[in-house]
């Protein structure tokens, strides 16, 4: 690709993430891990399953007594000899469990009291097996769906661990949940101490995505715990893209044993500005876990995974779907409706080509023009990493930042004076043709697809609000113009510059084919000579 005419800064805080895609974990067993797997599993499977049943039977009864005449919301804690059966009978039995299950859990640093830090915060989360948390911590609250609790045997264990609850139904839930966490955590141990996983999904353990608020906001001191599992063989990570809980549960069970590192860190005590700004302490704490766990940090969230998901239903590779959504919606200004529509715009064009992106054929097949300077220029601003494609990432960004800010009123009555050759406020076939032909130098251009798509009501002529409605839901167009008009000055002064070293005769000689050669129409209305400065103002730079 061609060097950029005009090169823009790009700020450090948009550059593509460490972590390309910390949502997929594609394990793949040798032939002598399989071979292992099952002569193990032959013999330890079916005796795991055995044990896993008989703890869990013996658990059951211990949480129905414990759980009995207790409010079902469980409104209010637990208190006396039932916290006690709960922080002995079922810590043993948990240490049993997981025992018998294979894992070997080896504990470092302190784990603080329910007075110096009423909260944990876990990560990172990469698996169902991180509940062995509760069991080292003794057994603190952790946020569950309400359906769970309807569960047979389970819903009676998971009411006995006191949890906090959150419904799909409920259009307050999230703000429930805080209130919830909030009243437990400034509750003076009354309550169990909190366990949160603050990614809020599972990963790969290759970084730390955003933590969420929920665990921050009360303002309380929070207790770091890092989560490792140094096995040679991975069967605990569970991802959006990889093996099964199913899957993952029978290769667990089938190892010898499965080695587990939890480490807890001193207590944070958020300073009065952490405490102020949720968002400020989540990061502060996340910096502190990431450089003891020596990863980088990523702005994924959630939200990733179902652009994730929704890619993958567009027939895109999911991992197109990845943006950053926590950086791009706060540096953009952007929510999800947005974000999601344009992944649909996206996926129309880019689904012409392969690997899910976009490349300069299917970009100029998308506008409906030809390849021409312009075209390339606004494609070079488009691909940020200059590997001659642009990705979805850049596609948000570069609409975003480049075609929105150009597509300005202004702009677009400009763009249609241009068209409106003969000033009778529309534009023909004709006169749309004419002046693209011109400026783009391709004398036998078909524009009746694309004038067909701005004629809404197949009159044969656009009027303004036509115009002004197709320019709105296509920005791409506006900063196509407003590049095109950057080239046509810039041309301009660079002939301005030559002229001052070339004698009269050859000036003479040189504006007489000039004017032979090119439409006086497209050159006298795209760069007039009085209105220099007024098209300057139409170019968006803007730094990105």
């Amino acid at each position: 690709m061609a060097p950029r005419l005009f090169p823009l800064p790009r700020q450090q805080s948009l550059y593509p993430p460490s972590v390309r895609n910390p949502f997929v974990h594609e394990g793949r067993l040798s032939a002598q891990d399989k071979a292992r797997t099952v002569l193990l599993g032959i013999i330890l499977l079916p005796f795991r399953a055995i044990c896993i049943a008989l703890i869990l039977l013996l658990t059951w009864p211990i949480a129905a007594i414990v759980t009995f005449c207790h409010p079902e919301r469980g409104s209010v804690p637990l208190m006396g000899w039932k916290r006690k059966v709960i922080q002995c009978a079922f810590q043993c039995l948990g240490r049993a469990l997981f025992f018998l299950m294979g894992f070997q859990i080896k504990v470092k640093g302190k784990v603080a009291g329910p007075l110096e830090a009423p909260i944990f915060v876990a990560a990172p989360h990469s698996s169902f097996f991180d509940g062995i948390i509760s069991v080292v911590a003794g057994f603190p609250s952790s946020v569950s769906r309400v359906e769970n609790l309807s569960t047979p045997v389970f819903g009676t264990i998971i009411r006995s661990f006191q949890p906090i609850l959150v419904s799909r139904l409920d259009p307050d839930s999230r703000r429930n949940t805080i209130n919830e966490i909030t009243k437990r955590a400034t509750s003076g141990g009354q309550w169990p101490q909190v366990l949160i996983f603050p990614e809020g999904t599972c990963t790969n353990r290759s970084c730390l995505i955003t933590f969420k608020q929920g665990a921050f906001i009360p303002g309380v001191p929070v207790q770091p715990v890092l989560l490792r599992y140094p096995n040679k063989l991975d069967t605990v990570t569970w991802t959006w893209q990889g093996y099964s809980f199913k899957q993952l549960c029978v290769m667990t069970f089938c190892q010898l044993f499965t080695r587990i590192e939890i480490e807890f860190l001193p207590v944070h005590v958020p300073t009065e500005e952490e405490k102020k700004d949720p968002s400020l302490f989540a990061n502060r704490v996340r910096n502190i876990m990431a450089t003891a766990l020596n990863l980088p940090v990523t702005d994924h969230t959630f939200e990733d995974c179902r652009l994730m998901i929704s890619a993958g239903q567009l027939t895109l590779p999911m991992e197109a779907g990845l943006v950053e959504f926590t950086k791009i919606s706060k540096k953009l200004n952007l929510k999800w409706d947005p974000i999601r529509d344009q992944l649909n715009t996206f996926a129309a064009i880019a689904n012409a080509s392969k690997g899910g992106r976009i490349g300069m054929e299917e970009f100029a097949k998308h506008l409906k023009l030809p390849v021409s300077d312009a075209l390339k220029e606004l494609f070079l601003l488009f691909d940020r990493n200059g590997d001659g494609t642009i990705d979805f990432r850049e596609y948000v960004i570069g609409v975003s930042v480049l075609c929105n800010p150009a597509n300005t009123e202004e702009t677009i009555q400009m763009a249609f004076k241009l068209f409106d050759i003969d000033d009778d406020g529309s534009i023909t076939e004709e006169e749309f043709a004419c002046i693209l032909r011109s400026s783009l130098g391709v004398p036998d251009l078909d524009v009746s697809q694309l004038f067909k798509e701005i004629d809404t009501n197949n009159s044969g002529t656009v009027t303004y609000n036509e115009f002004k409605d197709f320019a709105f839901k296509h920005p791409e167009y506006a900063k196509l113009f407003t590049t095109y008009l950057d080239l046509q000055r810039c041309q301009l002064q660079t002939s301005d510059e030559e002229g001052d070293y070339q004698t009269p005769g050859d000036t003479f000689s040189q504006s007489k084919t000039s004017v032979s050669e090119k439409t006086p129409i497209a050159r006298n209305k795209v760069c007039p000579d009085g209105n220099e400065e007024d098209l300057s103002s139409t170019s968006d730079k803007k730094d990105d």
